[in-house]
C-alpha cells in the first residue's frame, strides 16, 4: 500500500491551483488520494495592453543588455502581444542580443520555444539568487528587461536601478484572488478541524491568498499551526514555500518544480506525517487520513469513528475512558446533547461515543480490535508494554 497507485489511498489533498489544478488532481488521484479542490487565485490578463505594449516598444526600439524571464506562460504571452502589433520579429531581435536570465524550467522551455537560449539560470528559482547574479556586473547605463509574473518585484527592480540600470517592467498578466472563495474557505477549515491530511501550492501568491482567507475568519493562527503539526504543505518549490517557511510552517518539497515531482514528492512525504502502524491481536493496522489499512486492505472510516480511533491509538493497549474519548470527537458528534440542555450533555455524550466506537468496529470488519473495558472505557487490544516500547523507538 506505500508505493505506486494506492500510495496516497486514504489521504485527502487539497489543491489550491489555478492553472493546471485538473492535471495536478488526476495525479493525486491514480496514486489512491481523495481530492479536495480550493482554487485561491486566478490569472487574470490585463485588462488594458497599453503598458505592455509601451513596454514591448521600449524593448524592441533599443539595444537590450539584460532579459529576466520569470515564467513561461508569461513569456509566451509577452511574444503574442508583440506579434499581435507587429514587433514579435524586432523584439525577438532585442532578447537575441541579450543576456537572457530564465527563473525556472518553465521560463527555460518557453524561451527554447522561441528559438532563443538562456544564459543562466538560478538553481533556487528565487529572484534574489537573479539580483545578486545580475548585481555582479557592471550595471551602470545598461537596459534590463523583467518580465513580471502577476505583481510587482521591487526588491528585484529596485535593486537593479540603484546599481545604475535602466529597469523595463513587462507586465503580462496579475495574479487575483478567486472570484468564489467558498471552497477556500472549506478548505482552511477542514486543515484546522484535521479532515484533510495535506494542501498543495504552485505559487507564492496561492500561499498568500489562502493565508489571507483564513485570517478573515480568524483562522490564519489556526492553519499555520495545523500546517506544523498535522496537515503537510507541499510546496512545487522555495519560492512558492518562502512565506511559510518564514512562519515556521515544515514543507514538502520536489527536487525538480514540476507537478509530477511535487506528487512523488508527497507520496514519499505525506505517509511519514500522516500514518500510524501498529500490531493489534495479530493483525498489521495503519491508521491513515481517513481510511486504515488492515492487513494490507484499505477500510474507509467516517469522521467520528476515526477520531476515536486516533485517540485510542495514541496509547495503544491502554484504556481510554469515555470522558476522553467525548473529548476527541468532532463537535457535529457530541452537537446533539447540547441542544437537550446542559444535563442531558453528559448522557448524550457518552451515547456519541458508544455509537461511534459501533460504527469504528463495523468499519474495521473484525471483531476484537477495539475492547470494551466494563465502567472504564475503550481499548485497542495489543500488548501496551510492546506499544510504549515501539513508540519510544525501541521496537521495530
Amino acid at each position: 500500500m506505500s508505493t505506486g497507485s494506492e500510495a496516497l489511498a486514504g489521504f485527502a489533498v487539497g489543491v489550491t491551483a489555478a492553472r493546471r489544478h485538473e492535471e495536478l488532481a488526476t495525479l493525486l488521484e491514480r496514486r489512491g488520494a481523495r481530492v479536495v479542490l480550493a482554487p485561491a487565485i486566478r490569472l487574470v490578463p490585463l485588462d488594458d495592453d497599453a503598458g505592455l505594449l509601451a513596454a514591448t516598444r521600449a524593448c524592441a526600439d533599443g539595444p537590450l543588455d539584460h532579459v529576466v524571464v520569470t515564467t513561461g506562460i508569461g513569456f509566451r504571452a509577452w511574444l503574442e502581444t508583440a506579434d499581435g502589433h507587429g514587433l514579435r520579429d524586432a523584439l525577438v531581435a532585442r532578447l537575441a542580443g541579450a543576456e537572457i536570465v530564465a527563473r525556472g524550467p518553465k521560463a527555460r522551455g518557453a524561451i527554447r520555444s522561441a528559438g532563443l537560449r538562456e544564459a543562466w539560470s538560478p538553481e533556487s528559482e528565487g529572484c534574489a539568487e537573479v539580483a545578486r547574479h545580475l548585481l555582479g556586473r557592471d550595471l551602470a547605463g545598461a537596459r534590463v528587461a523583467v518580465q513580471l509574473y502577476g505583481e510587482r518585484q521591487p526588491e528585484l527592480t529596485g535593486a537593479l536601478r540603484a546599481a545604475g540600470a535602466e529597469v523595463i517592467e513587462i507586465p503580462v498578466y496579475r495574479w487575483s484572488r478567486t472570484e468564489d472563495p467558498t471552497p477556500l474557505r472549506r478548505l482552511v477549515g477542514q486543515a484546522v478541524t484535521g479532515t484533510v491530511d495535506a494542501i498543495t501550492f504552485t505559487s507564492a501568491p496561492a500561499v498568500g491568498a489562502t493565508l489571507a482567507v483564513a485570517a478573515e475568519d480568524g483562522l490564519e493562527d489556526a492553519l499555520l499551526e495545523a500546517m506544523r503539526t498535522h496537515v503537510v504543505a507541499a510546496c512545487v518549490g522555495p519560492v512558492t514555500a518562502g512565506t511559510l517557511t518564514e512562519r515556521g510552517v515544515p514543507t514538502v518539497q520536489p527536487e525538480r518544480a514540476r507537478l509530477g515531482a511535487l506528487v512523488r514528492a508527497l507520496v514519499t512525504g505525506l505517509p511519514v506525517r500522516r500514518s500510524r502502524r501498529l500490531s493489534v491481536r495479530g493483525s498489521s493496522l495503519e491508521l491513515r487520513g481517513h481510511a486504515v489499512v488492515l492487513d494490507g486492505q484499505l477500510r474507509p472510516i467516517a469522521p467520528a469513528p476515526m477520531a476515536i480511533l486516533r485517540a485510542l491509538a495514541r496509547r495503544p493497549g491502554h484504556v481510554v475512558s469515555r470522558a476522553e474519548l467525548c473529548g476527541a470527537l468532532p463537535s457535529r458528534a457530541v452537537g446533539a446533547g447540547a441542544a437537550r440542555g446542559r444535563d442531558a450533555r453528559p448522557q448524550a455524550d457518552e451515547h456519541a461515543v458508544e455509537m461511534a466506537v459501533a460504527r469504528l468496529r463495523r468499519g474495521l470488519g473484525r471483531p476484537g480490535i477495539v475492547e470494551t473495558v466494563v465502567k472504564r472505557g475503550y481499548r485497542l487490544a495489543c500488548d501496551p508494554r510492546l506499544a510504549d516500547r515501539l513508540a519510544a523507538g525501541t521496537g521495530g
